[in-house]
């Protein structure tokens, strides 16, 4: 049995430990946000927090999460009125084609502006590896850029 903590919800998962937690937030919890693509951790549209840092959620044992904070992309939002930076630079910028990926994206985007808050292009490219089969990396670029400036404003206020 693993107990951790989903989007401010304390959880327990009765199965086997080393099933991915993948597995266990979309069909366990029906959180379907997060999205299997490769299943091999390559792709980065499973991207979850855990413990505050982004990990590929395909790859990552639910036995590995016992006592942890997960956060998924319906937890990231302070309220269904109010979105995260990241989110709100998502749609200034039309990031999406097909979307897929995107929840992937905007949760690597998110560990990622913690760790530089305010990134160079080349930042970006060498740390956001998540793939968009749609291409929409300079969309993506800009995007997490104002991303970056939501963030600080809302630091300052």
């Amino acid at each position: 049995m693993v107990s951790f903590r989903i989007n401010s919800k304390t959880v327990t998962f009765d199965g086997d430990g080393a099933t991915p937690v993948l597995w266990v937030v979309r069909d366990e919890l029906g959180m379907t946000g997060t999205k299997y693509s490769c299943g091999v951790g390559a792709c980065g549209a499973c991207t979850v927090h855990i413990n505050g840092m982004a990990r590929r959620s395909c790859v990552t044992p639910v036995s590995a999460i016992a006592g942890k904070t997960i956060t998924t992309i319906e937890g990231l939002a302070a309220s269904d009125d109010e979105l995260h930076p990241v989110q709100q630079a998502w749609l200034e910028h039309d990031v999406p084609q097909c979307g897929f990926c995107q929840p992937g994206q905007i949760m690597a985007t998110v560990d990622f502006l913690k760790r530089h808050p305010n990134p160079s292009d080349e930042d970006i490219d060498n740390n956001i590896t998540n793939i968009c089969r749609c291409g929409t990396y300079a969309r993506i670029r800009k995007a997490i850029h104002r991303a970056a400036e939501l963030v600080a404003a809302e630091q300052q206020s």
